[in-house]
């Protein structure tokens, strides 16, 4: 026979009103009978109806994520390891997740977080790839939808969430490059309303005027953040008449297909050409020759900032509000040694 919420409070001998809100952690009960309480439904085997207690606390226990990208971005390495730190970090707490897909600024992508937020759907939302001035966060400020970020957009409102220093980590990776000989340096940079390509640039441009090196537009462009993106553009500068001696990449997909373009012009990645990224990708150590980048913990940082969302649904106090962290500089061969 399956045990009932009634069968455990007439062991206890305690209200079914009571039992219930311990089950489900509410501190008007006292802490020693939620643990008694606890202790006795898992002995008797009770099995909470998840449905209705969702709707006895309204909520849905599920936090959401929209991949600011298209279908493909599920087999972006970077999207993948995020992923994995939400959903670790969610079923240890016994939330869930709900994951779509949609292109950046596009109808898609508004209407699945209307659907989501005003469908209560979610109790709250994961941002990343933050842009310069971002609706998303605007939209989910407005609505009052807790949600944490990953980057903070130019705009005034609240920021709760983890930055990564970008600026300072491409600042590091030019010198790098620079103390190892190079003054012909380019950088192949992703969409301009991205936070994170505005920093990068940044970044880029700081570490050349640091090195006394006059910028050179012509070195800088701009790729998609895919491997094929940053095949093409590699190609270019590799082919043209004022190729570079290193490139500095915005991610490491971007460098992974930078290191192709090497190859397929009958070039050795660094010896002829240098080339280094941003991520710390798990496939950036088994490159050929592996490849030089800057490491942010994405999957540590996606868990974090789930216990951070979910303090948030929960109306716990947090630490800190707002978390900086910042890249390590991994040398490998793809740079002329490590």
């Amino acid at each position: 026979m399956t045990t009932t919420i009634r069968n455990v409070a007439k062991q206890l001998d305690l209200s079914i009103t009571t039992v219930s809100r311990a089950l489900d952690g509410y501190d008007d009960v006292a802490p020693a009978t939620r643990k008694l309480v606890a202790r006795t439904a898992r002995k008797m085997g009770y099995v909470p109806n998840r449905a209705a207690r969702q709707l006895r606390r309204q909520r849905t226990d599920t936090i959401g994520y929209i991949l600011p990208t298209a279908s493909t971005g599920f087999t972006d390495l970077f999207f993948s390891e995020f992923i994995a730190g939400i959903s670790d970090e969610a079923a240890a707490r016994q939330f869930d997740i709900l994951v779509a897909s949609a292109p950046p600024d596009s109808d898609t992508e508004k209407e699945l977080y209307e659907r989501w937020v005003m469908g209560g759907k979610v109790d709250g939302i994961i941002v990343n790839r933050v842009r310069l001035s971002d609706w998303r966060l605007n939209f989910l400020s407005r609505r009052q939808v807790p949600h944490v970020s990953l980057e903070r957009s130019l705009s005034k409102r609240k920021f709760v969430g983890i930055e990564v220093d970008s600026f300072s980590g491409i600042r590091e990776l030019v010198t790098h490059l620079v103390k190892r000989g190079h003054r012909q340096i380019a950088y192949i940079g992703g969409p301009t309303d991205l936070k994170i390509a505005h920093d990068r640039l940044a970044g880029y441009e700081a570490g050349l005027q640091q090195a006394g090196i006059a910028p050179n537009r012509a070195l800088v462009l701009q790729s998609d953040m895919t491997a094929e993106g940053g095949y093409g553009v590699a190609l270019r500068l590799v082919r043209s008449s004022n190729r570079p001696t290193a490139i500095v990449c915005i991610n490491d997909l971007a460098a992974i297909g930078a290191m192709h373009a090497v190859h397929d012009s009958g070039l050795v990645t660094g010896h002829d050409i240098a080339i280094a990224g941003f991520d710390g990708l798990a496939e950036a150590a088994h490159t050929q020759p592996p490849l030089t980048t800057l490491e942010q913990p994405v999957y540590s940082v996606a868990r974090q900032l789930t216990r951070m969302l979910l303090a948030l649904i929960a109306h716990e106090a947090l630490e800190e509000e707002q978390v900086f962290v910042r890249p390590q500089l991994i040398i490998r061969a793809s740079t002329g040694g490590e």
